[in-house]
């Protein structure tokens, strides 16, 4: 019984998913979490682990066009999804208008929680291009940063927000 229960607990189920525009196959462990698939099976450690609780957001990810957190998501969950992390807007050496929005505004400090907070960002501007202080703050509201007191970061979505080009 014993042996059965193991068999039963160690069994894999196969995903398949886009992840920053590649097809990818796996087999993984029904417990394990998207954010640990991300950085343990694709080697895309960008996508950071802060305190699985969704209190941080430093493990911020784009899943089929939204915002999510990926410490409290299965990995199963994401079987046919599109899923966009840090990784994937650096574009042919050209940084994505938030990742030049940061670095030209002092938007981080420490980075840690820098790419969560970049793709909850370049999610929050696709759906408001134009906010207002207060739509920002209340935008990033869920991902916290410890270092900056946010004023760099508000001022960094600002600059995103008003620079000219595409994503």
């Amino acid at each position: 019984m014993e042996s059965e229960v193991m068999n039963r607990n160690s069994r894999k189920i196969s995903i398949k998913a886009t992840v920053n525009g590649k097809k990818v196959e796996d087999s993984v462990e029904p417990r394990m979490l998207l954010v640990h698939f991300l950085r343990e099976r694709m080697g895309l450690t960008g996508t950071h682990v802060g305190c699985d609780t969704s209190n941080c957001g430093a493990c911020t990810v784009i899943y089929n066009g939204k915002s999510v957190k990926s410490c409290t998501m299965l990995a199963v969950q994401a079987d046919d999804s599109v899923i966009e992390t840090i990784e994937s807007l650096e574009h042919e050496g050209h940084l994505h208008k938030v990742q030049e929005a940061f670095r030209e505004n002092h938007g981080l400090q420490c980075g840690f929680c820098t790419p969560g907070m970049i793709m909850e960002i370049a999610w929050f501007l696709k759906e408001n291009p134009h906010p207002t202080e207060d739509q920002i703050r209340w935008g990033i509201s869920g991902n916290l940063c410890r270092c900056t007191g946010y004023q760099n970061i508000v001022e960094a979505t600002k600059a995103a927000a008003e620079s000219r080009g595409g994503d």
